[in-house]
C-alpha cells in the first residue's frame, strides 16, 4: 500500500492464469476477475489496469486474443475500472491477466493480519474450482457443474468487499491458490488467533464432492493439504472433506472476520445478491491453529 494523503492510498497487484475454459471470452473475464481480487481483498476498488498477455502466435489466432481482451473488458465494465493498454509476449503456453492499480482509504484497509479474538468468519463463495478444473481438463465434468464454476469465477468480489467493510471487518483475504485452509493458516498465524472451523458450513459447488471422490483432485490441492497439516486438527472430519477445504481456487471469494451479529447480517445481504456466502467458524486468541468440527 502506498499512502498518498490522509484519505487516499494506492494498492498495486498483478496476476495471470492459463486457460480454464475453452471459450476465449469467458477465460478473459475469469482472468480479469481473478486479477482484481487482491484489490477487493484489501477493501479497495480497482481504478486502472494493464493487460498481461502470453500468446502462442503459431497456434492461436489474433481473433481469439481479441475475444480474450473483450472478456476482460466485460469484467472492467462491471467493476468500473479502465484498461489503458498492456504488453504481449510470445509464449508456447497462453497466459492472460492484469496488472491493477486500486484505491483504498488508509484507515480502512483490510489486512491479512487483521483477524480479532471473537470474530466470526465469513466465506463469500463456494469451494471446488480446482477439482472442477481438473475434471474439465479430463473431460469428466458435467456441463451443469462447469456452468456453476464459471458463474462463480466471473463474479467480482466488489460487493463482498463493500459488505466486509460495512460489517466492521479489519481482516480479510481472497481465497485462491492456497485453498481455504492455506489462506486461513496464514491469516491465523499473522493475526495471533486460533480458528474453529465448521466444516459442514463451508459451501461447496455442486458436484464437487462426487468428482473429488472419483480422484479428480489437482496436485496443487494435495500440496496445500500437506502444508497445512502441521497446524491443523482435523478431528473426526473425513479426509475427502478436509481435501476439499484445501482445494486450490481461481477467482475465489473473500474470507473475512466480523463481530458475530454483523457477520450474519453480512451473509444475509450477500445471499440476497446471489453469493454462496456462509459463516464458517470463529477466531479466538491463539497461535495459528485451525481445528475442524462438523
Amino acid at each position: 500500500m502506498w499512502r498518498l494523503d490522509a484519505d487516499r492510498a494506492l494498492v498495486v497487484t498483478a496476476d495471470f492464469i492459463t486457460p480454464l475454459v475453452d471459450d476465449a471470452r469467458t477465460w478473459g473475464r475469469i482472468a480479469a476477475t481473478n486479477a482484481v481480487s487482491d484489490v477487493y481483498a484489501m477493501g479497495g476498488r480497482p481504478l486502472v489496469a494493464l493487460n498481461l498477455v502470453g500468446w502462442n502466435t503459431e497456434e492461436l489466432s489474433t481473433d481469439e486474443l481479441i475475444e480474450v481482451l473483450q472478456g476482460a473488458e466485460d469484467a472492467a465494465r462491471d467493476g468500473g475500472w479502465v484498461t489503458v493498454g498492456g504488453h504481449t509476449v510470445d509464449d508456447p503456453e497462453p497466459k492472460f491477466g492484469l496488472a491493477v492499480v486500486g484505491e483504498v482509504h488508509p484507515d480502512r484497509v483490510l489486512r491479512n493480519a487483521g483477524l480479532r479474538d471473537g470474530d466470526a468468519l465469513v466465506l463469500t463463495k463456494a469451494l471446488g474450482i480446482g477439482v472442477i478444473s481438473t475434471a474439465t481438463k479430463r473431460g469428466e465434468a458435467p456441463a451443469a457443474v462447469v456452468e456453476a464454476a464459471v458463474a462463480s469465477m466471473v463474479r467480482l468480489n466488489a460487493e463482498a468487499a463493500l459488505v466486509a467493510r460495512e460489517a466492521g471487518a479489519t481482516g480479510a483475504t481472497d481465497v485462491t491458490g492456497f485453498g481455504l485452509l492455506g489462506h486461513l493458516r496464514k491469516m491465523a498465524e499473522s493475526s495471533g488467533v486460533d480458528v474453529d472451523l465448521d466444516a459442514a458450513a463451508v459451501p461447496l459447488l455442486p458436484g464437487v464432492r462426487e468428482l473429488a471422490g472419483a480422484g479428480l483432485v489437482p496436485g496443487g490441492t494435495r500440496r496445500n493439504l500437506a502444508w497445512v497439516r502441521e497446524r491443523l486438527e482435523a478431528g473426526a472430519t473425513d479426509e475427502l472433506t478436509v481435501t476439499l477445504l484445501a482445494d486450490a481456487q481461481t477467482s475465489g471469494g473473500l474470507l473475512f472476520g466480523a463481530e458475530p451479529d454483523a457477520a450474519q447480517r453480512a451473509v444475509d445481504r450477500l445471499r440476497a445478491t446471489g453469493h454462496a456466502a456462509a459463516v464458517i467458524g470463529g477466531a479466538t486468541a491463539g497461535s495459528g491453529l485451525t481445528t475442524l468440527h462438523g
